[in-house]
């Protein structure tokens, strides 16, 4: 089983493919294994590199770690890619991933040749503080009843849709629950505050890409507009639900397909910052 130990962490992580590095950032759940397909369908053009983040699925806890933020999921992020020697990289980040890809692009933007943010998870953008009150009594019933295990596949089922929850590889559904304590006792509560301001954006030097898909929540749509109005870029839209790498992945690889190659052909550089940068709504 490939692990790399990088940032205090051992990582497990796959590569496949051939061509200018791609690394794919996993959001809640944290397993590689949710790329299987996406990263199939861009191995004929890229390198595709996944990881699991640390403490989820194959990549064990390390000792002690009881906290995280956005800027260690970065650093791991970056010290994998470094020790790969696959850097800078496009980068594909999916919920709270594409959090932690756009914290990667600040700071550690000589790894980055460019970023596709898919349904950010910024809560702080996010209009419906309600919804995530009766998304916290979902979860607590669960929690109760079952534990982290069922309060994980509630959480997933709300997010992903029933579909999504029954499609998943047993294995992959297996590793998802038996790392549900990372989720709730370490992750849960680190990286909704993310948010940078309007000066920190305007610093990114690479192409970026907003993404949503296009029967997701409505609080994904709103975030990403408004991400997007802040780094002076439009919203792009790709078929399926908040996790299109399962119910539409061939779909979402042709979405990303031309602007990884954009990413490939500027080749990270980071010489000039973008102009234009709108002002907050």
């Amino acid at each position: 089983m490939p692990q790399l130990k990088v940032n205090g962490a051992e990582l497990y992580y796959e590569v496949c493919g051939g061509g200018p590095p791609v690394l794919l950032i996993m959001g809640f759940t944290g397993d590689a294994g949710h790329f299987e397909t996406l990263a199939g369908a861009l191995a004929s053009e890229f390198t595709v590199i996944s990881y699991d983040r640390r403490g989820n699925g194959r990549s064990p806890r390390p000792p002690g770690w009881a906290a995280t933020r956005p800027e260690e999921q970065a650093d791991d992020a970056a010290a994998l890619l470094a020790a790969l020697g696959l850097s800078p990289a496009a980068v594909f980040g999916t919920s709270a991933g594409a959090n932690f890809a756009l914290c990667l692009l600040i700071r550690h933007p000589e790894t980055v040749s460019g970023a596709v943010l898919h349904e950010t998870a910024l809560v702080k953008l996010f209009d419906d503080p309600g919804a995530r009150g009766a998304v916290s009594e979902l979860v607590q019933e669960a929690m109760g009843t079952g534990g982290t295990p069922a309060a994980l596949e509630a959480l997933w089922r709300y997010v992903a849709g029933d579909p999504n929850w029954e499609r998943l590889q047993p294995a992959l559904r297996a590793r998802m629950q038996s790392s549900a304590e990372t989720f709730f006792g370490v992750e849960l509560g680190s990286y909704e505050g993310f948010l940078p301001d309007n000066k920190t954006l305007a610093a990114i030097a690479v192409p970026v890409m907003v993404l949503v898909s296009e029967e997701s929540h409505a609080v994904y749509a709103q975030a990403a507009g408004r991400l997007a109005h802040r780094l002076g870029v439009e919203v792009t839209r790709t078929p399926g639900t908040h996790t299109a790498y399962h119910d539409h992945p061939h779909e979402l690889a042709q979405t990303i397909r031309p602007f990884l190659r954009r990413c490939a052909a500027s080749g990270g550089d980071h010489g000039t910052a973008p102009s234009g940068l709108a002002t907050e709504p």
